[in-house]
Order: structure tokens, then sequence, then C-alpha cells
């Protein structure tokens, strides 16, 4: 393998910043080239204006788990203080129907050890009968037998029945975990993936299933220090290039961007699965992964963003619901001070997509007042929509590796990593085996 004198990154989303820092704390050279004016990818804020004032929004509310090991690591690593980052809190969920007739609620004592307190928090949890919360119960410690590995992967909603998990249990509790992990609906998601996500919650240490809800923007968490990093160790941001092509050449492979033409000794792509064939063209050895993600199927993500006067307050920042299109609810006010703020997230393909954005903010808007009859009518709305959040996580689908038979050229990307969904985790953990495997 030729010895790295300057690698290129395509694409500054979180796989491609996760790999830029990588290399700077190796002190490799890098570059990355963006398409867009700044940093992110689907992890950032959006700019919007109400009354001639700016209000900073996700575009995108995520949260992370304490299981997240790689994405603590970077954080650190970059010097973001992750205990004033984030409110976090033992594994706790809870959710509403937005008629009030049923609720949800799990929750794990903080002072048992583990793994007596999920244990103790599925035997008192509300919401499941006796008979399924064991029923559950029986299935984690079948689980933990087979070290959460299936030899072949069926989707998540038949493998759940296999295991007698009832209608009510699926419908309450697993569905709602899917859509928040996988973004893609039951009926065809991964159980495989599925259950990697639950080993590193359920089978690790008992910090691993904590929640971890962000205390400010996606920028100023990930996009903003870990440019003040890479830039600190002599790396380079390009914004706003395009690239057009990739074509190997004698020392390496030359770039072409919008303005631009750059000469690097290994590249490593790290943009959406969708853009790859793009970027790839010219590029033979890379067929294999750009026919694998030309059959992929995409997911959305919409956040409706609420406004409400700002005396008012969810009992607690992030809460589920049921029997309507909002699937969870964020209270910005008790997590980054926006107070007043609701962001109501509505994940995977659904009846929503085929409504206006208004019609959209005003039906969600209602299912709340129906849930919590204390909220006044929001002073404004706006409706965020991902259309292609992430790839469909279906079973079987095939996954490229970060490694290709193009040489010195690495994937990167949350559609890369193949034993998880597309999470921040997922993205940062490809673009730190993509860096790593340059030495």
């Amino acid at each position: 393998m030729a010895e790295p004198t300057h690698v290129g990154i395509i694409g500054g989303g979180l796989a491609g910043m996760a790999a830029a820092a990588t290399l700077a704390e190796k002190g490799i050279q890098a570059t990355i080239v963006e398409a867009s004016p700044r940093l992110g990818g689907r992890a950032r804020n959006v700019a919007v204006e109400f009354n001639s004032q700016v209000v900073q929004l996700d575009n995108g509310q995520h949260i992370l788990l304490g299981a997240y090991h790689e994405t603590l690591r970077l954080l650190d690593m970059i010097g973001v203080d992750t205990k004033q980052a984030f409110i976090r809190s033992p594994l706790k969920l809870a959710s509403v129907s937005i008629d009030q007739t049923s609720a949800f609620n799990l929750s794990t004592p903080k002072y048992l050890p583990y793994p007596l307190n999920q244990l103790l928090g599925f035997v008192f949890c509300k919401g499941l009968s006796i008979a399924e919360r064991f029923a559950v119960i029986r299935m984690l410690a079948n689980l933990k037998q087979i070290d959460f590995h299936l030899s072949e992967d069926i989707a998540l909603e038949d493998y759940l029945r296999q295991q007698q998990q009832s209608a009510h249990t699926i419908k309450t509790f697993w569905e709602p975990l899917c859509l928040a992990a996988l973004n893609t609906p039951i009926a065809t998601a991964s159980s495989k993936v599925f259950l990697n996500v639950l080993k590193d919650c359920f089978a690790g240490q008992k910090s691993d299933s904590d929640l971890l809800l962000p205390k400010q923007g996606l920028s100023e968490l990930f996009a903003q220090p870990i440019t003040q990093y890479i830039q600190s160790k002599q790396g380079n941001i390009m914004t706003g290039e395009r690239v057009k092509s990739i074509v190997e050449t004698d020392g390496g492979y030359e770039v072409t961007s919008r303005h631009k033409k750059m000469t690097f000794s290994h590249i490593i792509i790290a943009i959406s699965s969708h853009h790859l064939k793009d970027v790839a063209a010219n590029l033979p050895k890379l067929a294999a992964p750009v026919t694998a993600t030309k059959q992929y199927r995409y997911q959305p993500i919409y956040t409706i963003y609420l406004q409400y006067d700002s005396t008012i307050k969810l009992p607690s920042p992030m809460i589920g619901l049921q029997g309507g299109l909002g699937q969870w609810v964020f209270d910005r006010g008790i997590m980054c001070d926006q107070h007043g703020l609701m962001a109501v997230i509505i994940s995977a393909e659904g009846e929503h997509q085929q409504l206006e954005q208004d019609a959209l903010a005003l039906q969600v808007a209602n299912e709340l007042r129906q849930a919590f009859p204390n909220l006044t009518k929001p002073l404004w709305h706006q409706v965020i929509a991902e259309k292609r959040a992430t790839f469909s996580c279906d079973a079987n689908t095939t996954r490229p590796a970060y490694i290709t038979r193009q040489q010195n050229v690495y994937l990167a990307g949350d559609y890369v990593y193949e034993d998880y969904p597309a999470t921040i985790e997922g993205a940062i953990r490809s673009g730190i085996n993509a860096a790593n495997a340059i030495h």
C-alpha cells in the first residue's frame, strides 16, 4: 500500500468529518471536499426567520445512546465536554395516546446494578400486561444466549411474532423502537441490524442504555468543533465544491470539482449512497457497491416544529405519541432553552407524505392538543422534510464494505457500516474505519 501523502475526503457529513478528524489525530494530511456551503450533512442547524427573529433549528431531532462509544470518544477527542453537551438519563421510554386512553412507561431504576435495573424496569413497566412483560423478558434472555446474533435475516415484524410478542406489544413497544433506531417500517426492517442495536443497549455496561439528548444545536455539537479540530491539525476544508469526477492517475487520483482540480494519494468517498454512482463513474472497480446502492430504497424523516408561548412545557423532554401521525415529541425548552418550542418527529414512509406542509403541521398540532390539553394554539410552525434521510434498512439489504477493490479508495457513510443502522454512530464508525485503514 502506498504511503499516504494527502487524503481527499469527498463529503463533509458525519462520516467525512469523523474520517478527517481521525486522520488529523494520526498526523495524516487530509482535505474535505464538500458540495454544500458548510459541513454537517444531515446533522446540521437550519436558520429560519419569524417576526424578524432568526431561530436556529436542527434539520432533524437526534438522540444518542450511551452505547454510542465512538461518537462519544470522537467528541471527547475534539474537545466537547460531553457531560455538559447532553441531558443524560437512564433508559426511560414513555408514550401517550393522543386520545389519552392508554399510556406506556418503561423506566430503568438508576440505583440498581446491571442487569437488575433492566429486569425491574420491564417487570414494572406500564402499558403491557404481565404476560406481555414477561414475554419481552424471555425474548431478551433468549437473545443474550445467542449473543443477539441471527444466522439468517428476516423482517423484524415476522421475527417478533416468532418470539411470541403480542400484536399490542409490537405496536406499543417494538415498533416505536424500530422506527427510532432504523427509520424503516417494522414490516420490512432488518432483524439482524435491529438486534445489533439491542445488543449494544441491553448486553453491555449499565450506562449503554442511557439516553443522551443534545443541549445544543447539531452544528454546535459536531460541525463547528470538528472544523476547529481539523484546522488546528493543519487539515483542509473546502466547501461549495461539488465533485464532478474522480480519475485514477499514475500517482493517485485527480478530483475535479466545480472550480478546482486536486490530486490525492488516497480517497475516502463519504457521500450519500444515492450519489455514489455519480462520483464513481470513472472508477470501474467500484462497480459492485455502485450496483448495490442503486437498488436501495430510501426513507424520509419529517420534523414538525411548533412554537408555543414560552411558558408552555411538557412533562418530560421526550415523549412518544400513539394513535396519530406524530411518533415522538421533544420539548426543546427543556433540552436547549428554546422555550415553548416542540419538535415532533415522523420517521419512515406513511400517509403524512401526501399532506401539504401547512396541513401536516395543523394535524400534528391538533394531535398534540388532544394529548396535552394545556397546549394553546402554536404561534408559528416549520416543517423540515428530509425525503431521503436514510437508506431503508430492510432485511437482507446488501451493504458495501469500507475497503474497496479500487486501490487506495475507501467508502464511508451510514450505509457502509453493515452492523449498524443509518444513525450518527453508524456514520461515525464508518468514517473512523475508513481513516484507520489508511496508514
